[in-house]
C-alpha cells in the first residue's frame, strides 16, 4: 500500500480528457513554491485551520495521548506525543483538523477508478498518478499501472523524474504518457529553490526522449527563479536537442497557493524570503515566442 493524500475527480489539466488523479505522498524535491507541501513528507501530516476551529475541545478530549491543548491561539499539538492516529480529525465537528495521508489498498483504488470509466471513455481521459513523486513508490505504482492497463485505461504519470533509470524504464512500459517537471536549467538555482541539483533529472529527460516515449514538459514560470530569458533559451535549446520533442510545453505562472497550506501544517512558506513573483503577460508571451523559435509549442496553463 501507499499513502494517498488526495483523489481528484473530473481533472482536466493532468493529461488528456477527463481524468481521476491520485496524489501519492512523498517527494525527493522540496520546491519553495510547492502547491502541495502536505505531499512532500513520506508519512502522515496533520493540518489545522484556525479560522474553522470552534474551540469546543472535542479533539482535546478524544486524543488518547493527551497531545492537544486548547489555548487562546487555538489548538496546539505536542508533536512528541502525537502519533497521527487521526482520532482528533474524526471527532472535529468543524473539520478544522485534517490528517493528510491515507493507506488504501489497490483493490479499493481500482474500485474508485472504475467508477470514472464512463467519463474517461467519453472524453478520451484516464487516470493520472501524481504526488508528491509517484516514482518514489515503484512497486505500488507499477501494480496500479498494470491493473489499469488490463482494463484499457489510459495511464499518465506526473513526475519530477528524479528516480532510478530502471524504474523509469519499467514505468514507460506500463503507461501512455509522462508529465515531466522542468524547474531550471541551472543546477545551482535548482538546488537553491528545490533542495536538489538537476543533473539526474535532465539525464532522465534525455532517456525518455531517446526511448521515443510521449511526454509533456511542465515549467512553473516564476520571475526571480526561472522566467528570465537566459533560462528559457537554455530550456528551449535543451528540449530542441532531444531526439523526441515534448508533445507540448505547459508554462504554469507562479501563484502562492501553497502558502495557506504551510500555515495549516505549522511550517513556513519560503522561509528565506526569496523573490518569487508571477511573470507579467509580456514575459509569458516572450517565453512562448522563444520556444516557438526553437520549433516547440508552448502554452500558458494546462
Amino acid at each position: 500500500m501507499s499513502l494517498i493524500f488526495d483523489i481528484k475527480r473530473y481533472a482536466i489539466n493532468d493529461g488528456p480528457g477527463i481524468r481521476i488523479t491520485l496524489f501519492m505522498k512523498g517527494c525527493p524535491l522540496s520546491c519553495l513554491w510547492c502547491h502541495n507541501p502536505e505531499g512532500i513528507r513520506n508519512g502522515k501530516d496533520k493540518l489545522y485551520t484556525r479560522k474553522k476551529c470552534l474551540g469546543c475541545g472535542a479533539c482535546v478530549r478524544i486524543c488518547p495521548n493527551h497531545a492537544l491543548q486548547l489555548t487562546s491561539e487555538g489548538i496546539t499539538t505536542d508533536k512528541q506525543k502525537c502519533t497521527l492516529c487521526g482520532q482528533c480529525a474524526e471527532e472535529c465537528p468543524a473539520l478544522a483538523i485534517e490528517v493528510s495521508g491515507t493507506e488504501y489498498t489497490p483493490e479499493y483504488l481500482m474500485h474508485e477508478i472504475e467508477k470514472e470509466i464512463p467519463f474517461m471513455d467519453q472524453s478520451g481521459g484516464g487516470v493520472t498518478f501524481c504526488g508528491g513523486e509517484p516514482l518514489l513508490h515503484p512497486d505500488f505504482l507499477l501494480d496500479m499501472l498494470k491493473r489499469c492497463g488490463k482494463l484499457g485505461i489510459h495511464r499518465t504519470v506526473d513526475t519530477t523524474l528524479l528516480a532510478r533509470k530502471e524504474t523509469i524504464d519499467e514505468v514507460m512500459q506500463h503507461c501512455e504518457l509522462l508529465l515531466i517537471d522542468l524547474k531550471s536549467m541551472d543546477s545551482a538555482v535548482h538546488k537553491t529553490f528545490c533542495d536538489v541539483p538537476n543533473e539526474l533529472i535532465l539525464e532522465n529527460i534525455r532517456r525518455v526522449a531517446a526511448a521515443g516515449f510521449p511526454y509533456y514538459i511542465r515549467i512553473p514560470l516564476i520571475s526571480g527563479v526561472n522566467a528570465d530569458e537566459e533560462n528559457i533559451i537554455r530550456s528551449a535549446t535543451f528540449l530542441n536537442s532531444l531526439p523526441r520533442h515534448p508533445e507540448i510545453i505547459n508554462l504554469l505562472p507562479y501563484h502562492d497557493i501553497g502558502k495557506g497550506k504551510h500555515e495549516k501544517l505549522g511550517t513556513v512558506y519560503n522561509p528565506k524570503g526569496y523573490r518569487m513573483e508571477t511573470p507579467s503577460e509580456e514575459v509569458q508571451q516572450r517565453c512562448i515566442h522563444i520556444f516557438a523559435n526553437y520549433g516547440l509549442k508552448a502554452t500558458i496553463g494546462g
